[in-house]
């Protein structure tokens, strides 16, 4: 796409932002499960652009729940809601967030058209920078109390409670702020912990924040600043990563690298292992590559931008690693090419049918670089002894109408102190809440 600026400007003009690219050849299952098929690249001249145009929920839509459970609203009217946490008093804090401005990060051509793809697809709009505050005292389903807990954020994204600080995971830094149980709106000033990857490029901008078990240590996400590498490795310092910070001492150190984009971080109940989810990378066809969810080792290579799923090598990213190559490690669960897989949480509740124990839920936000489109839904993936057990499972879908238009897309997912499992749609602007089915 930076090679050929007058064709890619031609294509665009001709087709428009839906009808570039190429077609998959192989079922997006195909790219499911710990042994998914990765034929051969395929980069085109043109690269796929296929995106539903983002229009919202009609009066009383929602999305189809699976056999056995049903949904329903539990919150709407929100601004661009991407980031689910529940406090231990039961309190669902929400961050309403989206891209920060990015001065140098939409240059030329290729900027043009990624502005004009994250418009259609309902981003990119002015962030609402707050997290706001639900609370259901009755676990009904029906918030009594809405409030916004804090504000004047930066592109907010993850939240863990530690003690007496709530940390918030902005674009540029990691945040602590003092919380007393039960307070609906926070005045007091933000105490910077870290800084976090941004700059003007600021490619991949969300940042994902999770506790350790004892609260010592927190983990943060980092997505990459390109596609792969093509802004330089220079631009990739602490990118396509994930970091170990010791807020006692303010001190940030590599973890896990080469997972190109990060988002959904959850300990798994049984292995006690930590797990992500990771976007992979695009433009080399609508089979490739695809997303996945992994057990994230200490000091560990996954791949990016070198190689993905292993050793399997991606030209582009030059110069070449071999070394890096060679001990890249290969992901436990592939998700589908290009779905976008981002929200993750363990169920570990007794609310929903015992089948779900232990098991991920996962938020596919849905794919822009392939056709036919993957992802916009929720899945869940059985687990068995800490590993994934069996081939996914719909749990939310309809996100996308019968013409092809985006009716919401889910990101983040969380369990409810009911055992609730609770979506965020930033394009519906509505929290979903999924429950067993009591008919």
């Amino acid at each position: 796409m930076r090679n050929h600026p007058i064709l890619l400007a031609t294509a665009i003009a001709m087709f428009g932002l839906a009808g570039c690219g190429e077609t998959a050849k192989l079922p997006v299952g195909s790219g499911y499960g710990p042994h998914p098929t990765l034929p051969e690249p395929n980069k085109t001249l043109i690269p796929t652009v296929s995106i539903a145009k983002a229009t919202g929920w009609p009066e009383g839509a929602k999305p189809l729940a699976a056999p056995g459970l049903r949904v329903e609203a539990f919150a709407g009217n929100l601004d661009h809601p991407r980031w689910l946490h529940v406090l231990p008093n039961g309190d669902v804090l929400v961050a309403e967030s989206d891209a920060p401005a990015k001065p140098e990060g939409f240059r030329g051509l290729r900027g043009w058209v990624m502005k004009k793809a994250m418009a259609r697809a309902g981003s990119g709009g002015q962030s609402a920078n707050r997290i706001t505050l639900l609370r259901d005292r009755d676990g009904d389903g029906t918030p009594e109390v809405r409030t916004v807990l804090l504000e004047g954020l930066n592109s907010p994204f993850g939240m863990a409670l530690v003690d007496d600080w709530l940390y918030i995971a902005n674009t540029g830094a990691l945040l602590r702020f003092p919380y007393k149980e039960g307070a609906t709106r926070i005045d007091e000033p933000g105490e910077k912990v870290v800084d976090l990857p941004a700059g003007p490029i600021n490619h991949h901008w969300t940042k994902n924040v999770i506790a350790s078990r004892d609260g010592s240590r927190l983990y943060v996400t980092s997505g990459s600043n390109s596609n792969v590498g093509e802004n330089g490795m220079d631009a990739e310092k602490n990118r396509a990563a994930i970091l170990e910070v010791d807020p006692q001492h303010k001190r940030l150190r590599l973890f896990a690298s080469g997972l190109r984009n990060p988002n959904g971080l959850a300990w798994q109940p049984d292995s006690g292992e930590l797990w992500t989810t990771v976007n992979e990378r695009d433009e080399i066809g609508s089979d490739l590559v695809p997303d996945y969810m992994t057990s994230v080792q200490d000091g560990g290579f996954y791949g990016w931008p070198y190689s993905y799923f292993g050793q399997h090598l991606d030209k582009r990213a030059e110069p070449p690693r071999a070394d890096l190559v060679a001990k890249a490690i290969v992901p436990d669960y592939a998700l589908g090419a290009h779905t976008s897989s981002m929200g993750l949480a363990f169920y570990e509740s007794q609310l929903l049918p015992e089948r779900y124990r232990n098991g991920a839920f996962i938020g596919q936000h849905g794919s822009w670089n392939r056709k036919p489109r993957s992802g916009y839904k929720v899945i869940f993936v059985p687990f068995k002894d800490g590993k994934p057990d069996g081939p996914p499972e719909d749990i939310l879908t309809g996100f996308v109408s019968a013409d092809e238009k985006a009716l919401g897309r889910p990101v983040g997912v969380a369990v409810d102190k009911t055992g609730a499992l609770l979506v965020a749609d930033d394009v519906g602007d509505v929290i979903w809440r999924v429950t067993p089915d009591a008919d």
